[in-house]
């Protein structure tokens, strides 16, 4: 195994390599490594996993209940969600089941809700139902006025996607997949080497070189397109990115809201929802803004302010509270209503686009049958063996979830290392101990924001004002100590 972020790369040819070190990406190099001969490469251009979209969405745990029927996406939903949330139970992934409320606010969308519930069921979700005006207010007594009715869905969850990806990551590269950051993929096509040509090869370059690999993943996310059409001579969709900008509230925020408050779904996306966060912040958004720059990751005035003016209506005392951070992220979005997977046996070659905000719950579900794809199209003379998927050991990553105890609040931990007992990021009660474990990790943070999403410092209404000198100098001397980079 091995994790490399800059330097020569391996010229011996991979069996697979996937581009894209996002959650899906990431997930499948996981479902990979769990065959054992398979010599697999997973290919980021950033420098950390789950650098892209990945990072900045929703973070929730969809149930698929209003997926369209029949496609694709509902069915890898459905079984994605399943087998995530066994997996994070497994994996020390903070999961928080608070269910949802998709809320009417005007006769239209009340009348909208039967077919929705109608929607759920043929998705195979049977637990959904639709409840009454004073329901909706007794169980969320701080809903703006206006309130019709909602549909109930209660098997939605909050979880923390930082953590998701992490953990696949971190569980394929100790089962042997060699994790190739600040590795952009420049060019792709059939090997050239005159001297050592082997035509069932692919030949990625890079800024770091080149990867020989003989079966490409497509899982470059807002990128995929570019490596699909111009690079490998495709062009089945095309991303067009769109931008969801949030805000995030601070902590004491949190008891205005129980449940995720989910709008009338329309042609754009779910819109601007209301939902706790498993960090124990609140969320607003996100926005649903077409571009043409996939780089576009920067707020808008006018962004926020048409959020700040939902958020009014939807829970007015939200306004009130103090606002911890705002971002933005980009969904790669196409123009199919369903995720574009697809495999190519004569190229040795299997795209995974168009994962929208779903691809989190998915995940794992897409990484199966991506594998499963690529073992009914694998040319037999290359060998792929594919047949006896081994268990992985397991991987138990940091909580840093507020459901659950921290290490701060931990007598037995803090008796065994007093590290832990040494809060160095007061806002989000974050320690010595953690920001240590982060940087001598599998796959140690190569900046400061990669050790925010692996720890939370810096992450808390102060933003690092306070705390910011002393994370620099712990990240700053782990890294001249020996840590990996």
């Amino acid at each position: 195994m091995s994790v490399t972020t800059k330097g020569p790369l391996s010229s011996e040819p991979y069996d697979v390599t996937v581009v894209g070190a996002g959650v899906v990406g990431s997930a499948i190099a996981r479902e990979l490594a769990r065959h054992p001969r398979l010599r697999v490469a997973l290919v980021e251009a950033s420098g950390d996993v789950g650098d892209g979209t990945s990072k900045a969405n929703t973070a929730i745990l969809h149930t698929g209940f209003d997926a369209v029927p029949g496609s694709l996406e509902a069915r890898l939903v459905r079984e994605g969600s399943r087998r995530l949330a066994a997996y994070a139970a497994e994996a020390g992934i903070p999961v928080e089941p608070v269910g949802a409320l998709l809320i009417a606010w005007d006769a239209e969308q009340l009348a909208a809700l039967p077919a929705l519930l109608k929607k759920a069921e043929r998705n195979g979700y049977t637990e959904a139902r639709i409840i009454g005006a004073d329901e909706v207010r007794f169980r969320e007594p701080h809903l703006g006025e206006g309130v019709l009715g909602a549909l109930d869905i209660p098997g939605e969850s909050i979880i923390c996607p930082w953590t998701t990806t992490l953990a696949y990551a971190t569980q394929a590269v100790r089962a042997g997949v060699d994790l190739h950051l600040n590795c952009p993929v420049e060019k792709a096509g059939p090997a050239r080497s005159p001297s050592d040509d082997d035509p069932t090869c692919h030949e990625l370059t890079t800024p770091r070189g080149v990867i020989r690999t003989h079966y490409l993943i497509n899982a470059a996310g807002l990128h995929a397109d570019v490596l699909d059409r111009r690079l490998l001579g495709r062009g089945e969709f095309t991303v067009t990115p769109r931008r969801g900008q949030l805000i995030v509230f601070d902590k004491l925020a949190r008891d205005l809201v129980s449940h995720i408050l989910l709008p009338v779904p329309t042609a754009l996306g779910k819109g601007v929802l209301v939902a706790p966060t498993v960090y124990g912040n609140v969320l607003l958004g996100p926005t649903a803004e077409e571009l043409d720059d996939k780089r576009a990751t920067g707020t808008t005035e006018d962004g926020l302010a048409g959020l700040r003016a939902k958020g009014r209506r939807i829970l007015p005392a939200l306004l009130d509270e103090e606002v911890t951070a705002v971002y933005a992220g980009l969904r790669a979005a196409t123009e199919h209503d369903d995720y574009q997977i697809h495999a190519s046996p004569k190229e040795r070659y299997i795209t995974v686009g168009g994962i929208r905000s779903t691809g989190l719950t998915a995940s794992m579900a897409i990484a199966e049958y991506v594998v499963g794809l690529l073992a009914e199209t694998a040319a037999p003379d290359l060998g792929l063996d594919l047949t006896t998927p081994r268990a992985l050991d397991p991987v138990r990553m940091p909580n840093l979830g507020e459901a659950f105890p921290r290490p701060y609040q931990r007598a037995d931990l803090i008796a065994t290392d007093p590290a832990y007992g040494s809060i160095v990021c007061h806002c989000e009660r974050v320690t010595r101990g953690e920001i240590r474990d982060a940087l001598i990790s599998t796959i140690p943070p190569g900046s400061l924001d990669g050790l925010r999403r692996r720890t939370r410092a810096r992450g808390g209404r102060c933003q690092g004002f306070y705390c910011g000198a002393a994370v620099r100098e712990l990240f700053d001397g782990w890294g001249e100590s020996g840590a990996a980079r």
